[in-house]
């Protein structure tokens, strides 16, 4: 008999099997063995095979999962979206945030239970289609400010980076695929301590332009600026902001970082990234009037974005085991709850932000950010097309 055939036969006998007694069920084996020559246990077994298989395809192993809802993962791509792509410890942490804000869907309780109580990797796994990868560099526009390198001195450990107010600084080159000529830097600046972040846009890289940018940033700030450290360009290691810094009734420290030393300040060369380059790219502003349109943006939703809705983390310890580093890192808060939990912020200062925080919507916030991020690209596409046109 060939296999094509036991195959039919067997298909049949399981059809007889199933509804025989039990003395019937004795003859049926005495046949089926004898027809095609099996062992009696392997021809059981070959019978009962496509019951036990139903019996595992109806009855899985394991727990029932929890976040099979697709308007769950829907609702965690519309959060990480409005996030600009957090990664999934910082995006669980900003979930409380933005929730009581979403109103593309109506959510249940159970569905916003389930999202306030899911955890990173379970994130990670329901956003892997979603995910995207970023890997461009931009082009380095520091030049040393050599003659003035030793009235400011290197920062070593000196700070209290627990404390609001001790900033870094740097300055973000929108200048394209070339450095010639005047275009638009953004000056960045973070305190180390709560994370809240300070843009303002200038034109080109002089001292007097910069040196104003940093007095408006000091305006904005709600803490007071004890240190202030940057790279050895030429736009901060000069006379005019040395002087604004050190000769004051309180004098802020001044520090730079070692020369050709990114990691002296890697707080602020982390937020150009964040911060400045995956919201603006690398389009070239050569405009001088996008001065005024960066700012306003600037010094509006993306400062309360960033300040009251993003959260990062914070190196806390950093131990050496042979030759692996291990690091551990606090919980992912925003910089605005960090300052409250600070001891040296005034009731007073808390207060004003509690207040304003509860006043903003981070979706509204995203949406008037992204319309003028759009018209702003969409100028300079255009201003660049048609100077590209007329070369």
């Amino acid at each position: 008999m060939g296999i094509n055939s036991r195959y039919e036969y067997l298909k049949e006998i399981r059809l007889r099997y199933k509804y025989a007694t039990r003395a019937q069920k004795k003859n049926i084996l005495d046949e089926f063995c004898d027809v095609c020559g099996y062992n009696r246990k392997y021809a059981i077994r070959l019978i009962n095979l496509e019951n036990k298989s139903k019996q595992k395809k109806a009855l899985k192993r394991g727990r029932k999962k929890l976040y099979q809802d697709p308007l769950i993962a829907q609702v965690l791509t519309d959060i990480w979206v409005a996030t600009n792509l957090a990664c999934a410890k910082r995006l669980k942490a900003m979930i409380p945030l933005f929730l009581p804000h979403y109103k593309k869907y109506i959510l249940s309780k159970e569905i916003k239970d389930k999202l306030l109580t899911i955890s990173p990797a379970t994130i990670d796994r329901l956003m892997a289609p979603s995910r995207a990868r970023f890997a461009i560099k931009g082009l380095a526009t520091t030049k040393p400010g050599s003659i003035i390198k030793k009235q400011i001195p290197i920062k070593t450990n000196q700070w209290n980076e627990t404390i609001p107010g001790f900033i870094e600084a740097d300055t973000v080159a929108h200048c394209g695929s070339t450095v010639a000529g005047m275009f638009v830097y953004s000056l960045n600046c973070v305190d180390i301590a709560s994370g809240w972040t300070e843009q303002r846009a200038v034109w080109g890289k002089g001292e007097q332009g910069v040196v104003k940018a940093i007095k408006d940033i000091e305006k904005s700030v709600p803490f007071t600026i004890k240190g202030f450290d940057c790279d050895n360009g030429s736009e901060f290691l000069n006379w005019h902001l040395l002087r604004h810094l050190t000769e004051r009734k309180r004098p802020v420290q001044f520090t730079r970082a070692r020369a050709y030393h990114k990691n002296d300040n890697a707080h602020i060369e982390n937020k150009n990234w964040t911060h400045i380059r995956q919201y603006l790219g690398y389009q070239r502003f050569e405009q001088q009037n996008l001065v005024e349109k960066l700012n306003e943006l600037y010094t509006s939703e993306w400062n309360d974005f960033h300040n009251y809705f993003s959260a990062s983390v914070k190196l806390i310890n950093k131990t050496r085991v042979g030759s692996k580093i291990n690091k551990t890192y606090d919980q992912p808060k925003t910089p605005v709850q960090r300052l409250l939990e600070s001891e040296h912020i005034s009731n007073q200062t808390k207060e004003f932000l509690s207040q304003k925080f509860s006043q903003l919507d981070p979706f509204q916030l995203q949406e008037q950010m992204a319309a003028k991020i759009k018209l702003i690209i969409k100028n300079v596409i255009k201003y660049n097309e048609k100077n590209l046109d007329q070369k």
